[in-house]
């Protein structure tokens, strides 16, 4: 994985005039807040520079350095920006657009840029842009992948495809099924029926870690999990595809069961499969990012959005992470805290911890 570009932390020079100060305000540059404040002589308020409200004409305005200058002064702080609160302002950011988030879960029509953005108090413009730095997502796309999550759902109980598609927020049939398989990782029908006529061939194996699953479709592996006891293995497995037909592999299958078990077992050995990935288009660039850290190396969440152009959306790399259904194929043991701790893996952080030493012991014996 390629080093992520650090950006350096603008100092007190970088707004040391009045025309940087509001160029950044023009901006809302966000490594601004906290060098100088935005005093407006005819509403009698102060401001950060990042605040979303409406930008005062420039000669009614002047900046101080400090909240005090301002209080001084007689202005009182922005209800907008409250640059009277300890709290930072793209924490507040991260807090509006949760509530962005909780809005689009629960309101089954897609919801316009303005409705989104009147809810929260930002203007449309900056509502798109910040929901994309926090979630690594469009709020058009975070929605469209909400509603997705509800197609799931009502295929399985609604009388048509036709309905449960339109129940679960989508207006137009030929959008939905533009992007169907991409959303919904097979096609609505297939997903109706529970995967039905899919076959999809299993194995459980032992290995050093306990017990692995591996399942392949015609296209390729589905889904690599590990555990202790075989049945929640195979009721996972079931769970993600109900009527799905499950088999016994021949002896191809066997060979690719057993490929799979010698890079848990050998991490240097080189693995290049074909995989069946079903997930959202943020989820698989996460996933491909994820199988470009060297064995033996480690990343950050931070540093996965970095390589994925997404700086800001380690929440999202995060979820990602935890959704992925192939284990050591799609190394996600091998993202770590900031802090260096090994956080959360599905299959538990004593198995992430082996994984990450035997491959550390590979990499330095090669």
């Amino acid at each position: 994985m390629p080093s992520p570009t650090t950006i350096p932390t603008p100092t007190a020079s970088a707004y040391a005039t009045d025309d940087l100060r509001w160029q950044a305000v023009l901006d809302r540059d966000p490594q601004a807040d906290g060098h100088f404040y935005l005093c407006v002589h005819t509403t009698g308020i102060y401001c950060r520079p990042t605040c979303p409200a409406r930008k005062p004409k420039r000669e009614n305005t002047h900046f101080v350095t400090t909240r005090a200058e301002a209080i001084r002064e007689g202005y009182r702080a922005c209800k907008r920006c409250t640059p009277d609160d300890a709290t930072s302002f793209p924490q507040r950011q991260a807090e509006l657009i949760a509530q962005a988030c909780a809005l689009i879960e629960r309101t089954e029509r897609r919801l316009t840029l303005d409705e989104i953005a009147a809810h929260i108090g930002m203007s449309p413009y900056h509502v798109h842009r910040v929901f994309k730095q926090v979630t690594g997502v469009t709020p058009k796309a975070y929605g469209d992948a909400h509603r997705a999550e509800r197609v799931r759902t009502q295929l399985a109980t609604t009388p048509s495809v036709t309905q449960a598609i339109h129940e679960s927020g989508f207006t137009s049939n030929g959008r939905f099924y533009e992007t169907s398989t991409k959303l919904l990782g097979m096609t609505p029908g297939d997903v109706r029926r529970g995967a039905s006529g899919m076959a999809i061939r299993v194995a459980i194996e032992p290995c050093s870690l306990g017990l692995t699953l591996v399942a392949a479709t015609d296209r390729g592996i589905c889904s690599v999990m590990l555990g202790d006891d075989p049945q929640p293995l195979m009721d996972e497995l079931l769970r993600r595809f109900p009527k799905a037909g499950i088999e016994t592999g021949d002896e191809t299958f066997a060979d690719l069961v057993a490929e799979v078990i010698a890079v848990i077992e050998e991490p240097s050995r080189s693995l290049d499969l074909p995989l069946d990935v079903r997930g959202t288009a943020f989820q698989q660039r996460v996933w491909q990012a994820l199988r470009e850290i060297p064995v033996g190396t480690t990343a950050t969440y931070s540093e996965v959005a970095d390589a994925i152009g997404e700086p800001k959306a380690v929440r999202a790399v995060a979820q990602a992470c935890g959704r992925n259904k192939i284990a050591v194929v799609i190394p996600c043991h091998r993202v770590i805290g900031k802090d260096g701790s090994l956080t959360g893996y599905a299959w538990g952080t004593e198995r992430k911890q082996t994984l990450l030493e035997r491959e550390r012991l590979a990499a330095a014996d090669n």
